[in-house]
């Protein structure tokens, strides 16, 4: 297990990782638009298939409410950019948290050491960098985009 994730009302950690592009992306850079960060164990997997391209069939939902989504997890960039071409994953951006291993998850206390992966987890960023929502899944567990969705109201 992890240790306890990120509370609501606590000012998001910032990083920069890179997405499936090769592409650096820096959470700071959003400021004024919320961020939903979809934390998934590994790619390849089935669950997290299920949980990016949720993430892909929502993107309409989340532009209206001024959401930028991305899927973070500790694969490396070319696995990721492989696992979106296959997935057919087009506008979302998948983020590498690689090197430092885990670095992005343990900001937000989402980090399962014993595994080396993190948490299944769906972080909601207001539009100032402070956290509206914080929700860890069972691992097997498809999280409830309808939740999501209601909470960015």
């Amino acid at each position: 297990m992890t240790d306890k994730a990120i509370e609501p009302g606590t000012e998001a950690p910032d990083f920069a990782l890179k997405n499936h592009q090769g592409e650096k992306l820096q959470l700071s850079d959003y400021q004024g638009q919320k961020i939903l960060l979809s934390f998934h164990p590994l790619a390849w997997t089935g669950v997290c298939q299920t949980q990016m391209e949720l993430l892909e069939q929502n993107l309409l939902e989340f532009k209206k409410r001024n959401t930028v989504a991305f899927g973070i997890s500790v694969d490396s960039v070319p696995s990721k950019k492989a696992w979106a071409e296959k997935i057919e994953i087009e506008d979302t951006d998948l983020l590498a948290d690689f090197w430092p291993h885990g670095e992005v998850a343990k900001k937000f206390g989402l980090f399962r050491s014993a595994e080396g992966f993190s948490e299944r987890a769906n972080i909601i960023i207001d539009e100032d960098g402070i956290v509206q929502f914080s929700k860890v899944y069972p691992i097997k567990e498809v999280p409830d985009f309808s939740e999501i969705i209601a909470e960015l109201k």
